[in-house]
C-alpha cells in the first residue's frame, strides 16, 4: 500500500472506533506504558490529541508524568514553516485550539528540542521495522532531526502494525518503540 493508501485506512478504521472504545484503549495503552523503563528521565514530550482526528486520548498519560513529577513538554504549530516549539506544561498553561483543531500552549517556558528524553509521537500507521506515517507534513521529522541521536521516540496507536514494510524517505524518522492497546513493540 502506498502512503496515501495507508492513511486513509487508518483514518477509517479510526473513525469506526466509538468513544468508549477509543477511550478504552487510550488507557490500556498507559498502562503498557507503565510497565516500560523509561521513566528515569527528566523531559517527556508528548502530544495533546485532535479530537476530530480522534487521535489517542493522552490525558491518560499526562497523569503518569505528573505522577511521577516529570518535566512535560507540548508544542505549539508554525504552518508557515512546518514546524514545531516546545513549551514546558506548567498549571498556568493556557491551552488554546488553533484553526486546525490542535490544542497547544498560548505560550510559556520554550524548551529546546535537544533537551528531551522522551517522545510519545502521534501517528496513523507504522511496520515491524519502526517506520512510521503521520499526516504527510513533516513536522515531526523536522521536529525529530533536532533531538538528541538518544531520545527515546514513542509512536502510540490503537492499533498494531503493517506486516508490509512503509515506503519511506530519507527525511522519514522512525520510532524506537510503539505501544498499541495489546502490546509494546520494540525497533
Amino acid at each position: 500500500m502506498t502512503k496515501q493508501e495507508l492513511r486513509k485506512k487508518y483514518k477509517d478504521l479510526r473513525a469506526a472506533l466509538t468513544q468508549d472504545e477509543r477511550d478504552e484503549r487510550s488507557l490500556e495503552i498507559a498502562n503498557q506504558a507503565l510497565s516500560m523503563d523509561i521513566w528515569n528521565h527528566d523531559y517527556y514530550h508528548i502530544f495533546l490529541p485532535i479530537d476530530r482526528l480522534r487521535e489517542i486520548d493522552t490525558q491518560y498519560l499526562l497523569s503518569i508524568l505528573g505522577g511521577k513529577d516529570k518535566n512535560v513538554i507540548i508544542s505549539k504549530s508554525n504552518f508557515q514553516e512546518n514546524t514545531l516549539s516546545h513549551f514546558l506544561l506548567t498549571d498556568n498553561t493556557k491551552i488554546v485550539v488553533n484553526e486546525y483543531g490542535i490544542p497547544e500552549p498560548e505560550d510559556g517556558i520554550e524548551i529546546p528540542a535537544s533537551k528531551l528524553d522522551v517522545v510519545f509521537i502521534p501517528l496513523l500507521a507504522y511496520d515491524e521495522q519502526g517506520n512510521r506515517i503521520g499526516y504527510g507534513k513533516g513536522f515531526y521529522d523536522r521536529f525529530l532531526a533536532q533531538c538528541k541521536p538518544d531520545v527515546i521516540k514513542i509512536g502510540l496507536s490503537y492499533f498494531e502494525p503493517e506486516e508490509h514494510l512503509i515506503d519511506i524517505n530519507t527525511q522519514d524518522i522512525g520510532i524506537n518503540r510503539c505501544i498499541s492497546p495489546k502490546k509494546i513493540y520494540s525497533f
